[in-house]
């Protein structure tokens, strides 16, 4: 089911933003998050801080970061759960497009930057989404300048075979798309998101036991 299709989330419902594990449908990554907005044309989720959230970690519990980039992709793992860290991150995603959009803030509610995370495009589900990071990723500045991020671990991924030949040059095509968007600064740039606040009366989404469940296809078709 596509992200445009079934009904649609108010804001302030409280929803799951997943990811499955590449090269496998075991979801490895699970943030609570509440709905800012959803139309045909954007969902917009508020990831808040101190959110309980579940992420990848080596077998030990170490942070998958802390483990050397050549063995990062095949020495063993498991996942925990933690605490989203900082300011909380809007997150802005429109139908079909293989990225979603992340603005960040620091302290004080000052503008830090935008994010774009290269993923496979979502499937909405009655109780989130799914999708599949693409390890690729772009940093995008106040001043409209670009960097890309993560491609010593993209490279890896291939590598490694998590991402063959067609799908790395599919994520490095879909990553130029969104450096056209970012160049001609269109939305969800333009849009002024960074000047956004949540609700105040917006209570932290807690993490469900279920949270890795994996939807019936029932579920998809009515979400």
């Amino acid at each position: 089911m596509t992200e445009t299709e079934g009904r649609k989330w108010p804001p302030g419902t409280q929803i799951l933003w997943r990811y499955r594990e590449n090269g496998g449908d075991r979801i490895h990554i699970c943030r609570p998050v509440t709905v800012v907005r959803d139309t045909d044309d954007l969902l917009a989720v508020w990831l808040a801080p101190g959110t309980e959230c579940v992420r990848p970690a080596l077998a030990d519990g170490r942070p998958v970061h802390l483990e050397p980039l050549a063995t990062r992709y095949t020495a063993p793992r498991t996942v925990v759960r933690d605490e989203w860290y900082g300011m909380g991150v809007l997150k802005l995603a429109r139908p079909g497009e293989p990225w979603s959009v992340w603005v960040w803030w620091s302290t004080g509610w000052r503008f830090q930057s935008w994010y774009v995370n290269l993923e496979s495009p979502r499937t909405r589900w009655s109780g989130g989404i799914d999708s599949e990071d693409h390890f690729l990723d772009i940093d995008v500045y106040e001043d409209r300048s670009w960097r890309w991020r993560d491609e010593d671990e993209f490279a890896q991924a291939q590598q490694d075979g998590l991402m063959d030949r067609e799908q790395a040059r599919r994520v490095r095509a879909a990553g130029r798309a969104a450096i056209e968007t970012i160049s001609a600064w269109s939305a969800p740039f333009a849009d002024g998101w960074e000047q956004w606040r949540p609700d105040p009366r917006w209570p932290v989404p807690g993490l469900p036991d279920d949270w890795d469940r994996m939807p019936a296809r029932s579920e998809v078709a009515a979400g």
